[in-house]
């Protein structure tokens, strides 16, 4: 591992410290809410599949493993995409290729409507991961011109609350769509797909009117703010040695040994999110309830994961520590998982998913701290898109990985045991990431 290097000393903020509360309050209240809008609409469409299993494998002919592959399928697509969506990202602009990801991804949606056969499930879910690649990482690197590093774990954090936000609306809707006899003359499942689709085709002409591309380009940003978050970006720069070269390459990120051990930091928590959020459904069906009950039930994790994500990545800005909180969050989320695998009861199998969810959710927001402290510009849209859809090869194996051990062992308690071990390597990864990463300015991160 290379020695670690002393960041040089960051000088005082222009602002005062109310002065800065005021401008990051407003920089979230004008950008998250919209954007966080958009990614609860993207995780339902990639996740109502979890639901609409319960009805469309028996409709189509999908089996466990069938259903485990097509659902990790998602990913594939997202992984091979991703970084040139990202390069288009900082070609296009921001507003143009949100609006166009998210018109995408709607249409392919409802057409999961018309799946009759595992092929389709797998062809559809493949697209449907391709079509919306780049938007989260894209949604990260927007972050990085708003944003100094010292607010980005909380303002991520508040990010990823649509993650649990999406599951914590989709599973009451989903539940009574799918007790009911289908609406518009399709069956249950289908409306399940057209339903979940529509809001990101709508939302299409909102993001081209709403977003802004850069601060420079926000009318409602004063200019004195802006002024005072350019020198807190060029503070950060220099405090942690960032600079773009002039017409340096943007791919020389894919070589960085930062970005890909980071990518191995990150996998087990999209493996470990998907892997247990796609067959949620499945696991509660079995405590013997019907759909609309399932789908009440399955948004108490979420809720549980919305306290982690109040809580845990304000802590790590807080203390200006990112380490510790990684591997005593992902060990916490290992223990947990392993004991729902253990317990008969499902009350406590319900327990400690949700405590699991507690840890797995949040933890993501202060591990997407970090690529900021040695990418910018360019690079970082490379990496940080690299990162992701590396990592997010975890989303593929973590429900096909399921699938093949339920059916070989008809039981989905293994395929939790699997999930645990998983997290246990991210506390291995943390130390490995910690050693090769420079020092944070400590006081800067605190403050």
């Amino acid at each position: 591992m290379s020695s670690i290097s002393t960041p040089a000393a960051r000088p005082a903020p222009a602002a005062t410290p109310n002065e800065e509360t005021r401008i990051i309050g407003l920089l979230v209240r004008k950008l998250i809410p919209f954007l966080a809008l958009i990614y609860i609409v993207a995780y339902i469409d990639r996740s109502v599949v979890g639901f609409a299993k319960l009805h469309m494998n028996a409709a189509a002919g999908i089996s466990d493993a069938a259903y485990g592959l097509g659902a990790g399928l998602f990913f594939v697509g997202y992984f091979l995409c991703e970084v040139p969506s990202n390069l288009a990202l900082e070609r296009f602009g921001a507003r143009r290729w949100f609006a166009r990801i998210l018109f995408t991804w709607g249409v392919i949606t409802m057409a999961m409507a018309l799946i009759s056969n595992a092929t389709h499930f797998y062809v559809a879910r493949f697209l449907l991961g391709a079509a919306e690649a780049g938007l989260y990482p894209g949604i990260l690197y927007f972050l990085t011109k708003w944003f100094p590093l010292r607010h980005r774990a909380r303002i991520i954090g508040l990010l990823v609350l649509a993650q649990p936000a999406a599951l914590i609306i989709t599973g009451p809707i989903a539940g009574w769509l799918l007790s009911t006899g289908g609406l518009f003359g399709l069956s249950n499942w289908q409306t399940l797909f057209v339903v979940a689709g529509l809001p990101a085709v709508l939302l299409t002409l909102p993001t081209l009117r709403i977003l802004p591309e850069t601060p420079a380009r926000a009318p409602w940003f004063p200019p004195a703010d802006r002024a005072w978050l350019e020198r807190e970006l060029a503070a950060d720069a220099a405090a942690y040695g960032l600079k773009e070269p002039v017409h340096g390459n943007p791919l020389r990120a894919l070589a960085d040994r930062r970005v890909l051990l980071l990518a191995l930091l990150f996998l087990p928590f999209p493996l470990a999110i998907y892997g247990l959020s796609l067959w949620l459904s499945t696991i509660i069906k079995q405590f013997g309830v019907g759909d609309a009950t399932v789908g009440l039930l399955s948004a108490i994790p979420y809720l549980f994961a919305v306290a982690g994500l109040l809580l845990v990545p304000r802590s790590s800005d807080r203390h200006g520590e990112r380490h510790m909180h990684i591997v005593v969050v992902s060990a916490a989320a290992a223990l947990t998982l392993a004991l729902s695998a253990w317990v008969r009861s499902p009350v406590l199998q319900l327990l400690f998913i949700s405590l699991s969810a507690f840890s797995i959710y949040p933890i993501q927001a202060v591990v997407w701290a970090l690529p900021g402290e040695f990418l910018t510009g360019a690079s970082a849209a490379v990496g940080i898109a690299t990162i992701n859809s590396l990592a997010n090869l975890g989303g593929y194996l973590g429900p096909y990985g399921i699938g093949l051990i339920k059916e070989a062992t008809g039981s989905l308690a293994a395929g939790l045991y699997f999930l645990a071990a998983v997290l246990l390597f991210a506390v291995v990864m943390a130390y490995v990431v910690r050693a090769a990463l420079p020092a944070a300015p400590r006081a800067a991160a605190a403050r």
